[in-house]
């Protein structure tokens, strides 16, 4: 008779958050529930309950996993587009596709929309600790503002991309790219294009 292999605390949770962002790309916010994870993992209700404390716990953890990794991803890109190695475009793409394809937009309307704003406090966090990392003030007030800026604006434009972006722009007969083409020209007037404007002098 197999034996369920027996996993840490932290492998179990995990295990745990990674069926949940399966599940949140698959079926959306509302099917991430300690239930239906337990179902993924083979965990039982109690078991995730003692991890998380509830459904919004798991959500509110899944949140800070998804920015967490979204961001890692994001700085690596910054970091190549100021070195030559990439482009504005593959920034705004990270970006874009963690709110739509990866569903952090309906994420966090679903946690806001639920009663649960305080969830969102990790999430926005990791963004503002990535923005510092990259830009830190001793290297320029200045341009640690117009980071926080343009990393404000395209997080809007992704967010609401996510939640009427599509059919907005074909009601207005714009193409679906309209967004994230704007993004794109901020992060490289503003951000990139300002950097290697320094990197020179």
């Amino acid at each position: 008779m197999a034996t369920r292999k027996r996993l840490s605390p932290e492998e179990s949770r995990a295990t745990a958050i990674q069926a949940a962002r399966a599940l949140l790309i698959e079926a959306g916010p509302q099917a991430v529930t300690l239930k239906a994870v337990g179902a993924r993992v083979g965990r039982t209700h109690a078991n995730l309950l003692h991890h998380f404390g509830s459904a919004a716990g798991l959500q509110r953890d899944l949140a800070a996993h998804l920015a967490q990794t979204v961001c890692e991803s994001v700085a690596e890109a910054v970091l190549a587009t100021r070195a030559g190695l990439g482009s504005p475009r593959e920034i705004v793409d990270i970006a874009f596709d963690a709110f739509e394809r990866e569903g952090g937009g309906a994420l966090v309307s679903w946690m806001l929309a639920t009663g649960h704003e305080d969830a969102i406090e990790p999430f926005v966090e990791t963004i503002h600790s990535m923005v510092d990392d990259l830009n830190p003030e001793e290297d320029g007030h200045e341009d640690a503002m117009i980071a926080h800026r343009v990393t404000h604006t395209v997080v809007l434009l992704a967010l609401g991309q996510s939640l009427i972006g599509e059919p907005l722009a074909k009601s207005l007969r714009l193409p679906d790219s309209v967004a994230r083409d704007m993004a794109e020209r901020i992060i490289d007037e503003d951000l990139v294009g300002r950097h290697q404007l320094a990197e020179g002098n």
